[in-house]
C-alpha cells in the first residue's frame, strides 16, 4: 500500500475479543448500546466491551449477518431473516432473506433492513415486515458485513487475504472511504457502537476486532 491518504488508509484496531465458546468462526456482529452480539453458529452471544466478559446466549441458529432495531434483534439464518426477542431468544417471525441463502451482512436503519448480498456483490434495502426489496446497490467487492452510523453506510470486504471496511454513497455504491484491514485479516460482520469503533467479526480465527472509525472531513 502506497501513502495513505483522507479515502484510503490502514485500518487501526484498537482491541480484539474472543474467541468465544463454542464458535469457532464469527459469521456476524450486532451492538444494543451495551452489549456486542456474535453470531456463532448455534448459538447468538453477547459479551461486554469494558471486559470482553461473554454475559448471554441465545440458542438461534445464526450464520450470517445480525441488526439490532432498538428492541429485537434480527438474525440471518440459511435463506431467512429471524425477528428475535433478546430476552429470551424467541422467534418472533420470520421474513425470506432477499439472497436466498447467499447473505451476508445486516443492519438497521430508519425503519428498514440493509442486507449484503456476498458473491453477488450487492446490499439491499428491504422492508422488515415483508422482507420486499426497496432498492439496491452494486458494489465492486464482496460484500461480508453492513452497517450504518451517523447517515453514513459502511461495508465490509473480504476477498482472498484482502479486507477493508468502506463508506459508500448509500444511493450510487461510490466508495468514499476505505479501511485496509492488516494481510490476513478477514471481515465478515460488521458493526458501529454508533461512536468512534466499528466491530469487525474475524471470520475463523473467532475473533471480533474494535476498529477505530475515521473523524468526518468538516464538509462531508
Amino acid at each position: 500500500m502506497g501513502k495513505e491518504s483522507d479515502t484510503e488508509r490502514r485500518a487501526e484496531i484498537v482491541r480484539e475479543y474472543g474467541p468465544f465458546p463454542g464458535a469457532p468462526r464469527v459469521n456476524g456482529v450486532s451492538f444494543d448500546g451495551s452489549l456486542v452480539w456474535v453470531a456463532g453458529g448455534e448459538k447468538l452471544q453477547a459479551f461486554e466491551p469494558a471486559s470482553g466478559e461473554s454475559v448471554r446466549a441465545l440458542d438461534v441458529a445464526c450464520d450470517a449477518g445480525t441488526a439490532f432495531d432498538g428492541r429485537h434483534l434480527f438474525q440471518i439464518a440459511e435463506g431467512r431473516i429471524q425477528k428475535i426477542d433478546p430476552a429470551t431468544g424467541e422467534v418472533l417471525s420470520t421474513i425470506p432473506a432477499p439472497g436466498g441463502g447467499r447473505d451476508s451482512g445486516l443492519a438497521w436503519a430508519e425503519g428498514t433492513l440493509w442486507v449484503g448480498q456476498y458473491l453477488d456483490r450487492k446490499i439491499h434495502q428491504i422492508d422488515p415486515d415483508t422482507g420486499a426489496v426497496l432498492r439496491t446497490i452494486e458494489s465492486s467487492r464482496f460484500v461480508t458485513g453492513v452497517t450504518w452510523v451517523a447517515g453514513e453506510l459502511w461495508h465490509g470486504t473480504w476477498e482472498g487475504d484482502d479486507a477493508e471496511i468502506r463508506q459508500v454513497d448509500p444511493e450510487t455504491g461510490e466508495v468514499l472511504t476505505r479501511l485496509t484491514m492488516p494481510a490476513g485479516t478477514q471481515v465478515s460482520g460488521l458493526e458501529s457502537d454508533q461512536g468512534d469503533l466499528f466491530y469487525a467479526g474475524g471470520g475463523g480465527s473467532g475473533r471480533v476486532r474494535a476498529v477505530r472509525k475515521p473523524r468526518r472531513r468538516p464538509g462531508r
